[in-house]
């Protein structure tokens, strides 16, 4: 048996030869399969991300249904705030919802450092799933420090971010503090996934794309990039993902990642342009198009493999998340056609 480390996913990422483009889904440990519904009911998401038994099974469910070539494990980027003692919920329908924003130096005296002691279930839960995933390499995950600032600053989501981008340029001084402390907090979350045996780990700002590339460069880059450091010298390839992030690629990239993200809103095409051959990208079919007839489908999947063969390395994948509506067979049948599409 090949280890996780010889995998399709973990050579692409590495820009090395290999014998299909491998294929995983954002968001496919969960809404969209009725397995996950079931064994999920009545039970809240943090309490869900904290139970090893639990988090072991949704993680393995899309792998055993779709055949996809990694797992990503079942968890949420604010799994780390909770556990450093931050007080908030993820709300059905809404997404995390933060009692008391941190707008003040005495906001951000609350948010200590993680250590390993504090995300236990995170060591047991990846240590279960890479028993029983064998060759198939798990990828860990973190929030990136714009993105987890921005939750905490609004207090939820936000279409306008205009706390977060006010608090930047008003008291960059205490910007920088704060995505300082996030990107430990990002940083050792990802270590603790890698130490526990997951092959590969990604770093999610999903709303990142609120920027313009100078604000970037000086307000994110730097602490997204202490964020990846964290699993330096460990041998897992990092991917860096964001959203409506066209024009911050290069400046993605450059934050230390071997693997850029591509959203739907930028072909692959343009993206390698962009990053010239010293990254992988991963990407990039539109979620909302697993809704349209099958042989929309199919064009565009085999569109997206043939951008990704002119790519140093490709991994296969949405632009985005899966949607909670989509028909699971179709995400099965994309793993299938990505796999004989791009057979070497």
């Amino acid at each position: 048996m090949t280890s996780p480390s010889d995998s399709t996913l973990v050579r692409a990422a590495r820009r090395q030869p290999v014998e299909h483009t491998p294929v995983w889904f954002m968001r496919q440990a969960g809404r969209s399969l009725p397995e996950y519904r079931e064994v999920r009911e009545g039970i809240p998401m943090l309490d869900a991300c904290r139970r090893p038994d639990l988090v072991t099974e949704v993680t393995l469910q899309p792998v055993r249904r779709h055949g996809v070539d990694a797992a990503i494990l079942f968890s949420d980027i604010v799994v780390p705030l909770a556990a450093v003692g931050v007080d908030l919920d993820i709300v059905p329908g809404t997404g995390p919802v933060v009692a008391k924003p941190v707008r003040t130096r005495e906001d951000l005296d609350r948010l200590p450092e993680l250590t390993p002691e504090h995300v236990p279930y995170i060591t047991e839960a990846v240590t279960l799933l890479t028993a029983e995933l064998g060759s198939t390499p798990l990828i860990g995950f973190a929030g990136a420090p714009f993105t987890l600032a921005s939750y905490l600053v609004e207090g939820g989501p936000s279409r306008t971010h205009t706390h977060t981008k006010a608090l930047m340029h008003g008291d960059p001084g205490l910007w920088h503090d704060l995505c300082a402390r996030l990107a430990q907090i990002s940083g050792a979350f990802l270590r603790v996934q890698a130490a526990a045996g997951a092959s590969v780990v990604q770093l999610f700002d999903s709303w990142v794309g609120a920027l313009s590339r100078a604000d970037y460069e000086e307000y994110v880059q730097p602490h997204s990039a202490s964020a990846l450091a964290g699993v330096l010298g460990m041998g897992v390839p990092r991917i860096h993902f964001g959203v409506g992030t066209g024009e911050l690629l290069p400046s993605m990239g450059a934050a230390g990642a071997e693997v850029v993200g591509v959203d739907f809103r930028t072909s692959l095409t343009d993206a390698v342009a962009r990053l010239g051959d010293a990254y992988a990208v991963q990407g990039n079919l539109d979620p909302a198009l697993l809704f349209a007839p099958w042989d929309v489908v199919e064009a565009n999947v085999r569109r997206i493999v043939e951008e990704g063969r002119h790519a140093p390395g490709h991994i296969f994948n949405l632009g985005h998340g899966v949607l909670p509506e989509t028909d699971a067979d179709v995400l099965t049948r994309v793993v299938a056609l990505v796999h004989e599409a791009s057979a070497r």
